[in-house]
């Protein structure tokens, strides 16, 4: 199964976050199949690809709580 999720980068107490689309089984810093966006906590900035992100979420990958949160923000993720 594939899920959208934040990948953790940047250095120690100011982190950003790829949102990647990998397989259930990999760990948090793991091989990711695709990024397909930024997230930037402290700035709130985000850039999405949402052409990869549909392609994904059609295929039946389900996004954490967190990238949820940030799709439907976006209005990429409508419920």
């Amino acid at each position: 199964m594939v899920k959208l999720r934040l990948k953790r980068c940047g250095r120690k107490q100011r982190a950003v976050y790829r949102i990647v689309a990998v397989d259930v089984r990999s760990r948090r810093e793991g091989r990711d199949l695709r990024k397909v966006g930024f997230y930037d906590p402290i700035y709130n900035q985000t850039h999405l690809n949402v052409p990869a992100i549909l392609y994904f979420l059609e295929r039946g990958a389900q996004p954490t709580e967190t990238v949820h949160d940030i799709l439907k923000k976006a209005g990429v993720y409508g419920t």
